[in-house]
Protein backbone atom coordinates (compact mmCIF):
# COMPACT_ATOMS: atom_id res chain seq x y z
CA UNK A 1 0.00 0.00 0.00
CA UNK A 2 2.86 2.38 0.88
CA UNK A 3 4.57 1.75 -2.44
CA UNK A 4 1.31 2.40 -4.31
CA UNK A 5 0.91 5.76 -2.57
CA UNK A 6 4.54 6.65 -3.33
CA UNK A 7 4.07 5.67 -6.98
CA UNK A 8 0.91 7.78 -7.32
CA UNK A 9 2.53 10.78 -5.63
CA UNK A 10 5.61 10.53 -7.84
CA UNK A 11 3.46 10.20 -10.96
CA UNK A 12 1.48 13.28 -9.99
CA UNK A 13 4.59 15.33 -9.36
CA UNK A 14 6.14 14.30 -12.68
CA UNK A 15 3.04 15.06 -14.77
CA UNK A 16 2.00 18.39 -13.24
CA UNK A 17 4.72 20.48 -14.90
CA UNK A 18 3.48 19.35 -18.32
CA UNK A 19 -0.02 20.70 -17.65
CA UNK A 20 0.88 24.35 -18.19
CA UNK A 21 -0.37 26.90 -15.72
CA UNK A 22 -0.37 25.03 -12.43
CA UNK A 23 0.05 27.23 -9.38
CA UNK A 24 0.22 26.29 -5.76
CA UNK A 25 -0.36 29.26 -3.55
CA UNK A 26 -0.84 29.83 0.12
CA UNK A 27 -1.06 32.63 2.57
CA UNK A 28 -0.37 32.90 6.23
CA UNK A 29 -2.84 34.88 8.28
CA UNK A 30 -1.63 38.26 9.39
CA UNK A 31 -0.73 37.70 13.00
CA UNK A 32 0.88 41.03 13.77
CA UNK A 33 -0.76 43.51 16.12
CA UNK A 34 -0.02 47.09 17.03
CA UNK A 35 -0.22 49.44 19.97
CA UNK A 36 0.10 53.23 20.10
CA UNK A 37 0.61 55.65 22.94
CA UNK A 38 3.05 57.72 24.90
CA UNK A 39 5.78 55.63 26.54
CA UNK A 40 5.53 56.15 30.30
CA UNK A 41 7.49 53.17 31.73
CA UNK A 42 10.24 50.97 30.27
CA UNK A 43 11.65 48.14 32.38
CA UNK A 44 13.96 45.24 31.52
CA UNK A 45 13.11 42.03 33.37
CA UNK A 46 13.83 38.32 33.23
CA UNK A 47 11.05 35.79 32.76
CA UNK A 48 11.39 32.05 33.28
CA UNK A 49 10.27 30.30 30.12
CA UNK A 50 10.04 26.74 28.92
CA UNK A 51 12.48 24.26 30.43
CA UNK A 52 13.39 26.78 33.12
CA UNK A 53 15.30 29.00 30.69
CA UNK A 54 15.49 32.71 31.50
CA UNK A 55 14.31 35.10 28.79
CA UNK A 56 14.94 38.87 28.78
CA UNK A 57 11.71 40.82 28.37
CA UNK A 58 11.31 44.58 28.07
CA UNK A 59 8.02 45.70 29.60
CA UNK A 60 6.68 48.93 28.11
CA UNK A 61 3.69 50.89 29.38
CA UNK A 62 1.82 52.95 26.77
CA UNK A 63 -0.55 55.73 27.88
CA UNK A 64 -3.28 57.03 25.60
CA UNK A 65 -6.37 59.10 26.46
CA UNK A 66 -6.06 58.42 30.17
CA UNK A 67 -5.80 54.63 29.74
CA UNK A 68 -2.61 52.60 29.88
CA UNK A 69 -1.52 49.19 28.67
CA UNK A 70 1.68 47.26 29.31
CA UNK A 71 3.25 44.82 26.86
CA UNK A 72 6.34 42.61 27.13
CA UNK A 73 8.72 42.60 24.17
CA UNK A 74 11.36 39.89 23.71
CA UNK A 75 14.95 40.93 24.40
CA UNK A 76 16.44 44.21 25.52
CA UNK A 77 14.39 46.78 23.58
CA UNK A 78 14.90 49.72 25.97
CA UNK A 79 16.64 51.91 23.37
CA UNK A 80 13.66 51.48 20.98
CA UNK A 81 11.15 53.12 23.34
CA UNK A 82 12.07 56.71 24.26
CA UNK A 83 10.39 57.95 27.43
CA UNK A 84 7.51 60.44 27.11
CA UNK A 85 7.42 60.03 23.31
CA UNK A 86 4.38 58.93 21.31
CA UNK A 87 5.18 55.58 19.68
CA UNK A 88 3.42 53.04 17.47
CA UNK A 89 4.78 49.50 17.85
CA UNK A 90 3.86 46.64 15.53
CA UNK A 91 4.59 43.19 16.90
CA UNK A 92 3.92 39.47 16.66
CA UNK A 93 2.39 38.15 19.88
CA UNK A 94 4.15 35.25 21.57
CA UNK A 95 3.65 32.98 24.56
CA UNK A 96 6.13 34.80 26.84
CA UNK A 97 6.76 38.02 24.96
CA UNK A 98 6.01 39.83 21.73
CA UNK A 99 8.52 40.05 18.86
CA UNK A 100 9.00 43.58 17.55
CA UNK A 101 8.23 44.08 13.86
CA UNK A 102 8.45 47.88 13.63
CA UNK A 103 8.62 50.79 16.01
CA UNK A 104 7.73 54.29 14.81
CA UNK A 105 8.09 57.46 16.85
CA UNK A 106 4.99 59.47 15.97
Amino acid sequence: MKSLFSFLLLSLLLTLPGCGNVFIRGALPASSSSVSGTVSVVQLSAVIGENGRTVQVTFVTFSQSGASSTLGFCGDQRNQFPMQQPVRATFNPGALCASVVTIVII
